[in-house]
């Protein structure tokens, strides 16, 4: 079982984005092994490929709080294990 997720994040671009959600990720002791993001007419959108296998928390608490971090600021956030997340785009 991996213990890599997939981190989305969308929503009207403004200041801080990234800086808060990747500070949700530090303090659940989570790695950020790749990042992408971009600005499509003023739209944020960021993908993230986070490895959680040292962490101390479980899945759903890293979830929730990435969630509730996205709710705080306006935005979207989607988190799921990357195993689903390949299973769901195979064709």
């Amino acid at each position: 079982m991996s213990d890599q997720i997939i981190v989305t994040v969308s929503g009207v671009d403004k200041v801080g984005i990234v800086a808060e959600v990747t500070a949700v990720l530090a303090k659940n002791e989570v790695n950020i092994e790749d990042i992408k993001q971009t600005l499509m007419q003023g739209h944020f959108v960021m993908f993230m490929l986070c490895d959680i296998e040292k962490s101390t928390y479980t899945f759903k608490e890293i979830k929730e709080a990435l969630i509730t971090c996205g709710k705080n600021m306006g935005m979207e956030v989607w988190v799921q294990k990357k195993e689903i997340f390949d299973n769901m785009h195979k064709i």
